[in-house]
């Protein structure tokens, strides 16, 4: 790679991650790229050049955030032997609140804008597949290890996935709109007891510093 090219990846990077901030602060709608460019000290001609349009920064700014997500995600699960502790973890890091790691109330805006470009977007329509997806093989993962080690009750580990990932979509909106009814905390509990109803009762142990 010549330094050319490792200096236009480190731009790019600065950009998505302002992009977040930015986004995730005001909206898509009332952030303008001049303010991702000024955050960034580069031009709004640079960022038009790397992206194209703010729909696209949106889907890939959040394809960013949740690599991050991802990564960390495996840093804090590989510690945990078990299926169950696993999942616990899973649905904290996932639960709206704020914390290394987790996905906190900046990265839900995020996804609020692009379920609502999605809609008339099909390139901004594929991305959120694409993510929401890996999202769902990722529970559906760390389902199916616990149902082979007698974790788990014997559920379809697919549509256990849906309906998990679902709830969370559901209630992680709650929490962003501040619904006095629905806080993070109530979101955790309701998540963990829908997986506990469904997988087994005491089947989501809490995980702490890797072990159960």
């Amino acid at each position: 790679m010549s330094r050319r090219q490792k200096i236009s990846d480190a731009r790019r990077i600065q950009i998505l991650e302002a992009a977040v901030d930015v986004i995730g602060a005001r909206g898509l709608a009332d952030t303008r790229i001049s303010d991702i460019a000024e955050r960034t000290g580069t031009s709004p001609a640079l960022i038009v050049y790397y992206f194209g349009s703010k729909d696209r920064l949106l889907a890939e700014a959040l394809t960013f955030s949740e690599e991050r997500f991802y990564a960390a995600t495996a840093e804090e699960l590989q510690g945990i032997p078990t299926a169950s502790g696993q999942l616990r973890k899973l649905i904290e890091l996932t639960c709206a609140a704020e914390g290394s790691g987790r996905k906190g109330i900046e990265e839900w805006l995020l996804w609020i804008d692009m379920w609502s470009r999605a809609l008339r977007d099909p390139g901004v329509a594929a991305d959120r597949q694409a993510l929401d997806r890996r999202w769902r093989e990722t529970i559906e993962d760390i389902v199916r290890r616990g149902i082979a080690d007698g974790e788990f009750n014997d559920v379809d580990a697919g549509e256990f996935a849906l309906r998990l990932a679902a709830l969370v979509d559901g209630l992680a909106i709650q929490v962003v709109l501040k619904d006095a009814d629905v806080t993070a905390a109530r979101m955790l509990d309701v998540v963990v007891g829908m997986a506990e109803l469904e997988l087994g009762v005491g089947a989501v142990t809490e995980a702490r510093g890797g072990r159960v």
